[in-house]
């Protein structure tokens, strides 16, 4: 029964796995309805078929992952402040460890910053607003499920799990962009937020302990990059 739990979840996570690395093509369906050229759109139209294929991923998710949802939930409500204060002492060493680096490589290697975060900036300025919720509520639920539930759910250990959760969340938001080796060394300011993330997840038992950090950190990103940059 357990092995059969255990293929089940690992089964699961790979099919979540897919559906976000695939998720863009989500945009093919607003595309195709409204006959949209996509080889000459704005960047109000790059962040609106952005919002829709991250719309239908969170849905997707929450429907698999529902039942899980609702236990978590009650469970980062009955503790939260507990809950909260275990999350924000992990998101600071996290917030260190990343500025950290990212002086490093932006001072000492002399690279010319993470090329996501790049491609990010120049999405807030097509439309800020709706960008603001993209990037700071649906973008961190999506994240979350991918790289910390699905994980959690089949590496029971706790460094693993951080581990894993390290390098594929720095992972996903470095590799596709990078040109050369220091573009892969933003992994390193990525990945320890997310193993951060993935830490509070673990000692607290509850997703909403990390995705409400996520969703703190990007929401604070993304209005200062929108009214200070």
């Amino acid at each position: 029964m357990l092995k059969d739990k255990k293929i089940r979840l690992i089964i699961k996570g790979i099919l979540v796995f897919l559906i976000f690395h695939y998720g863009v093509y989500f945009q093919l369906i607003p595309i195709k309805l409204f006959n949209i050229d996509y080889t000459n759109v704005s960047k109000k139209m790059l962040v609106l078929l952005s919002a829709f294929s991250s719309i239908c991923m969170a849905f997707i998710f929450y429907f698999i992952y529902r039942k899980d949802l609702k236990k978590e939930f009650k469970i980062f409500k009955k503790n939260i402040l507990n809950n909260l204060d275990i999350g924000l002492k992990y998101w600071t060493v996290g917030l260190i460890i990343m500025m950290a680096s990212n002086l490093f490589l932006t001072f000492v290697l002399k690279s010319g910053g993470a090329n996501n975060e790049n491609a990010v900036q120049e999405m807030l300025k097509g439309l800020p607003w709706l960008m603001i919720i993209i990037a700071g509520f649906i973008a961190p639920f999506n994240e979350e499920i991918v790289f910390r539930k699905t994980l959690k759910d089949i590496f029971k250990n706790k460094w693993v799990f951080a581990a894993l959760s390290f390098l594929l969340f720095g992972g996903a938001h470095v590799i596709e962009d990078a040109h050369n080796i220091i573009d892969l060394l933003y992994i390193i300011p990525y990945g320890a937020l997310g193993g951060a993330f993935a830490l509070a997840y673990h000692d607290t038992d509850t997703i909403f302990t990390s995705l409400s950090l996520h969703m703190m950190h990007n929401l604070v990103l993304s209005l200062m990059s929108v009214f200070l940059l």
